[in-house]
């Protein structure tokens, strides 16, 4: 590709917002442009490396038995309401109506559609396993689309569904995807750890995620330095310090004027925040009969813990959490800054575990000014729900080993769930078995986000010139550079060395644009290709070409016709 033709151009000034590297890197060089929030064009450079990650792609799901297909961007509502998700998810699910007037879905995800097609494919024993995917576009309208293509609203992902007959076909198809993942992001030049993480909407019965740590992402990991647990902070358990036994004491009721936070409740009563009951109170979704319900849900926890919303959320079966009112609490009899379960009616209750461990608790007495010294549970109030709701914390004791916990921040690049039959129940997913009786068939989802991983590829090869791209995925792998495009000698050599590459197979951006060997050489280290090949009077002089790679600042001047052959051994070497 000659550089004068490419359909791209190089900026060197960006908004002062853009603070993510990989945003930087890919818009100045050239590979994207913004069109909207969260929605960006991909420019030839970009394209040509997401079509070397695709074929990783594909040969890595082909080799554990992968069959593509191609789904539809567009569903009807009807098959997101069989399942519950037409209700269950929130404003991010692209809904519009069609000239018919029938509610349309624009595709976040494709398990509907695959059981819809397992439905009419699937009868007998004798189809299964399957194991079916796509690289296709996806719509999600994020609120808060951020660091480039790390966070969107549209993108693509390769995504597959494997479909089973009992759970140890599961297990072998789940394993299978396991390590496939682990290649694809190896052959990217892309480390990533594997973590425990919540099923989200997705549903199922257990999720991994693959997390490339950085920085700059917005999900934080929990890690042992001792044991090889590692979750994301969404389901990170820990061990809980269970106090000793003690006897309850009688309750009483005590002044406590102002005194409206753990923080100063503490200082005022001068004791330890692992002797008070923190109490927390959110307006929860629930889809009884498939129609929106809420309720008001009082959440207690020990004073010296944060509260996890996602464990919240699974261990009431919700589908959505919103902070109460003040109006909403007041109104179920409770008291802001005072509240207490103790007394308290018609109001779903949830305790941490370790609160009925925990004896003669301050909590509020429901009466502003006033709290209540030697709450128990058990004796004073009950919990409609007993579960782990505490987030995890740095130094808090692995739940396995009892070493102390670390966190680093990360960026989720892909996920593997067993959804189990989930999606099949709604949808009349069966075969029929040996024995002739009929079995819902078992499904597992997994997904990996090309351009999200393209701009942790960035994130994580480059440094204060630009982009370093793996030979795997890069664009192009040679940056030829013409000096003086007025040298028709030169002009000559340098065009007969481009066609001569090309014919062996490589890639060649071939920089024949009027412009000053500072900005072509800026441009080359921008882009970021990793073979750079210099053509001028100087290098003829030397006895051919220059040649230098990117991850190097060594240069060596070699023999016009050994040029193909030393860039065969940089590139493979590389490789």
């Amino acid at each position: 590709m000659l550089l004068s033709h490419l359909f791209s151009q190089t900026q060197r000034e960006l908004p002062a917002d853009i603070e993510i590297a990989s945003h930087q890197l890919l818009l100045r060089a050239g590979f994207i442009r913004p069109l909207g929030t969260g929605i960006f064009s991909y420019l030839p450079l970009a394209q040509r490396s997401l079509n070397k990650i695709a074929t990783i792609m594909r040969e890595e799901m082909n080799a554990i038995g992968g069959q593509e297909i191609c789904m539809p961007i567009v569903h009807p509502a009807e098959v997101w309401q069989r399942t519950g998700r037409w209700q269950s998810v929130g404003t991010e699910m692209g809904r519009f109506k069609d000239k018919s007037n029938h509610d349309m879905v624009l595709a976040m995800t494709h398990e509907e559609v695959v059981a819809d097609l397992t439905h009419q494919l699937i009868h007998s024993y004798r189809q299964l396993p399957q194991l079916i995917y796509h690289i296709q576009t996806k719509w999600r309208d994020d609120p808060r689309p951020r660091g480039g293509l790390i966070r969107v609203r549209e993108f693509t992902m390769l995504d597959s569904y494997s479909l089973d007959r009992d759970e140890e076909g599961l297990e072998k198809q789940y394993q299978a995807h396991y390590q496939a993942y682990f290649r694809i992001f190896q052959r990217c030049e892309l480390p990533v750890v594997a973590i425990q993480s919540d099923v989200g909407m997705m549903g199922g019965k257990l999720a991994h995620e693959f997390i490339y740590l950085t920085p700059v992402g917005e999900d934080n990991i929990f890690f042992c330095q001792n044991c090889s647990y590692a979750a994301n902070r969404q389901v990170a358990k820990f061990k809980k310090d269970v106090p000793q036994i003690q006897t309850p004491l009688p309750l009483e009721r005590v002044s406590t004027p102002n005194i409206t936070t753990i923080e100063s409740l503490t200082q005022f009563l001068k004791i330890p925040k692992s002797k008070t009951a923190k109490a927390v109170f959110y307006m929860a979704s629930f889809l009884p009969n498939t129609k929106h319900q809420e309720r008001l849900v009082f959440a207690i926890l020990r004073g010296d813990m944060e509260i996890n919303e996602t464990k919240l959320m699974n261990a009431l079966q919700a589908t959505d959490l919103r902070p109460a009112s003040e109006e909403e609490i007041l109104h179920s009899g409770a008291v802001p800054g005072y509240a207490s379960p103790v007394g308290l009616k018609n109001i779903l209750v949830i305790v941490d575990d370790l609160i009925p461990n925990c004896p003669n608790l301050v909590a509020g007495a429901n009466e502003e000014g006033f709290h209540l010294l030697n709450v128990n549970y058990g004796r004073d109030f009950t919990a409609d729900f007993v579960a782990d709701i505490a987030c995890a914390y740095d130094g808090a004791p692995c739940e396995n080993c009892g070493k102390p916990l670390f966190s680093q921040r990360g960026v989720e690049v892909g996920n593997i769930f067993k959804l189990g039959t989930r999606y099949s129940e709604f949808n009349d997913c069966t075969f029929t078995d040996e024995d002739g009786k009929e079995k819902l068939v078992i499904m597992g989802s997994y997904g990996i986000g090309l351009g999200r991983l393209l701009a942790c590829i960035a994130e994580e090869h480059h440094d204060e010139k630009g982009l370093c791209w793996p030979a795997s995925v890069t664009p192009y792998s040679i940056y030829l550079i013409l000096i003086d495009t007025k040298d028709k000698l030169l002009k000559e050599k340098t065009l007969a060395l481009y066609q001569k590459l090309i014919s062996l197979g490589l890639d060649v951006l071939y920089d024949d644009r009027e412009e000053s060997p500072g900005v072509k050489f800026n441009d080359a280290d921008l882009i970021g290709l990793p073979v750079r090949i210099t053509l001028s009077k100087r290098s003829l002089d030397a006895g051919g070409a220059e040649l230098k790679s990117r991850h190097s600042d060594e240069k060596t001047f070699v023999p016009l016709d050994q040029v193909a052959l030393r860039v065969l051994e940089l590139l493979n070497y590389q490789i």
